[in-house]
């Protein structure tokens, strides 16, 4: 008598196995398996009501306190061969399937076949730059030895990087991004009217620029303006477009020198051929040139962008001249529509909120008390000079005393005006050189308080959905945010341009998981990437053969696993009976 296992294949290729209690009888001289008793699918076994039919036969056999046999063996306890971790791994494979990104990739890399599963490889890629954040050799070494990735008991990093080529290659066109993000549109019925765009920077930990090729180009790692404060390493620059959600849309990436001004019309074009319809595009001023509202207007589009309040344009400092009366949006946001005969295209929306313009008086007071400390310490310094240089002519009976030396003071009043923040409040006079405080500029600046400009060409969308549409590009900065620290984008270490580019791609699929994992279940990442942490998948062996057993979950990780509409992992699974 033994445990029996077969196995039927559904028309989707999917494999189901089922259990059965058999025992051999010799009949016409030949040996059949004759069924005892149906125990049902392996993946929906009840293990307990098993366990319990053990503990039966280990009492009759007296043998009460090995209750370890394996299922079918005659004798021998179950030893523990590895176990682990599986919950997040699993959450994250089977949102990676309920989005399709494995049939998109399926899609982009064609009827091409490899010794090794490509889709699953770069699944664990993305799978350990949202649990495990490390290099491509430590995340190799980490699906090997650490984590239980399922379809991929282990690899290697040559497969790990020639998988990122051919992502890279699959890619070029956006066609992998396109696949997968109207996949996620339809399951999680998302609002792609509103598309909020930011570009960031980051670094590489080499020592400087590659040399050019043979057609002069250097490549992507060039030396500019660092958004991580890093101008003395190379970088890159980093576009991202996610929805009003804060689900990825898609990325882009760019030498280090590239100017915002000039990706608009780029990013334009290439989510125009996805015919996403009627979209606004929102970008803050950084982006806010001309040229580039212009060409966001092409085929109906439209824009939501950030205006620059102080130097902006002749239009914008009409617009904050202009009175009015406030439209209470929120409790912290005011909104004010102004428009210019000059620029009847364009709308301009004022915001005001009366908590950041309560925090900007406070931290404009402060500065303005530490100002005025310091001028009152120089100036009391040189008199105290003064009249110490005038004493001691008058005991050497001098009729004039000599002029005291004035080099410490002129260098802390050089220190005061070029200081970052508070230099910006004063004005020098133009004979003596002296400090003072700029009352005319505290004055304009005081107008500032708590505001922000805004200019649309959208002419249906209401003050207040304009202003908190543009506020919504706080989820492209919050996206950013967690590249860069949940996911571990920086430093890169690679040099080449395809790799680069692919370390990228993964990121930002593995920023597209965490989050729909964190839309649908209302937790963190990192809360949701702790707690199924702890679910691990065991391996067990004995004579009868090998298993794979997950350990019980609690209420907290069947909840996160129902919350994400996911299936729950197998309680037994990988039953290799001894042959």
């Amino acid at each position: 008598m033994y445990l029996r296992k077969t196995q039927r294949r559904n028309g989707d290729g999917s494999v189901v196995r089922y259990l059965q209690l058999a025992n051999n009888r010799r009949i016409n001289g030949t040996t059949q398996a004759e069924v005892l008793v149906n125990l049902g699918r392996e993946d929906k076994l009840d293990v307990a009501a098993l366990r319990r039919l053990v503990a039966s036969i280990n009492r009759y056999l007296g043998d009460e306190d090995d209750v370890t046999l394996p299922l079918g063996a005659e004798a021998g306890p179950l030893q523990v061969e590895a176990a682990r971790p599986y919950g997040a791994i699993w959450l994250l494979d089977e949102l990676w399937h309920r989005l399709e990104v494995d049939t998109a990739l399926a899609k982009v890399l064609g009827p091409r076949r490899f010794r090794t599963d490509i889709e699953r490889v770069l699944f664990a890629l993305v799978a350990n730059r949202a649990i495990a954040p490390s290099s491509k050799l430590a995340a190799a070494d980490w699906v090997s030895h650490t984590a239980a990735v399922p379809g991929l008991p282990a690899m290697d990093d040559d497969q790990a990087y020639r998988a990122m080529d051919l992502l890279v290659s699959a890619d070029a066109r956006g066609e992998v991004s396109r696949s997968v993000f109207f996949a996620v549109a339809n399951l999680l019925n998302l609002e792609v009217d509103l598309i909020l765009f930011d570009s960031t920077s980051t670094y590489f930990e080499r020592d400087g620029e590659p040399a050019p090729d043979d057609d002069g180009a250097v490549g992507l790692r060039r030396f500019g303006h660092s958004k991580d404060h890093r101008k003395d390493l190379p970088q890159i620059v980093i576009g991202l477009a996610v929805t009003r959600e804060g689900i990825p849309v898609r990325c882009w990436v760019w030498p280090s020198n590239t100017s915002d001004m000039t990706v608009i019309e780029q990013i334009k074009d290439d989510l125009r051929d996805w015919r996403l319809g009627r979209v606004i595009t929102v970008v803050d001023s950084g982006f806010s040139s001309k040229e580039n509202m212009a060409y966001l207007q092409r085929a109906g589009g439209h824009y939501i962008c950030g205006v620059k309040m102080r130097d902006g344009s002749q239009q914008a400092r009409e617009a904050m001249s202009r009175q009015g009366r406030y439209l209470q949006v929120r409790d912290n946001l005011r909104v004010k529509e102004v428009r210019l005969a000059a620029d009847p295209g364009r709308r301009w929306i004022i915001c005001h909120n009366p908590v950041e313009a309560e925090r900007d008086l406070a931290r404009r007071t402060q500065q303005l008390e530490t100002i005025t400390a310091e001028l009152d310490r120089i100036a009391a310094a040189r008199a105290a000079d003064a009249a110490k240089a005038k004493t001691a002519a008058a005991q050497q009976g001098k009729k004039k005393a000599p002029k005291p030396m004035d080099a410490p003071h002129r260098k802390a009043e050089c220190a005061l005006r070029d200081h970052p923040s508070l230099g910006r409040w004063l004005k020098q006079h133009p004979t003596t050189g002296r400090l003072s405080i700029d009352a005319t500029k505290v004055k304009a600046e005081a107008n500032y308080d708590g505001k922000y400009l805004i200019a649309t060409s959208d002419p249906d969308l209401s003050p207040g959905d304009i202003a908190v549409g543009y506020k919504n590009l706080l989820q492209a900065e919050a996206a950013f945010r967690t590249v860069k620290t949940t996911l571990d984008l920086r430093p890169v270490y690679h040099r080449l341009d395809e790799r680069i580019i692919a370390h990228v791609l993964l990121c930002w699929l593995a920023l597209l998981l965490i989050r729909v994992a964190e839309r649908r279940t209302g937790q963190s990442w990192p809360v949701i990437n702790r707690e199924l942490g702890r679910v691990h998948q065991v391996t067990l062996s004995g004579p009868a053969g090998r298993l794979r057993q997950t350990t019980r979950l609690t209420p907290a990780q069947a909840q996160l696993f129902k919350d994400s509409d996911v299936a729950m992992p197998p309680k037994m699974s990988g039953l290799e009976p001894t042959e």
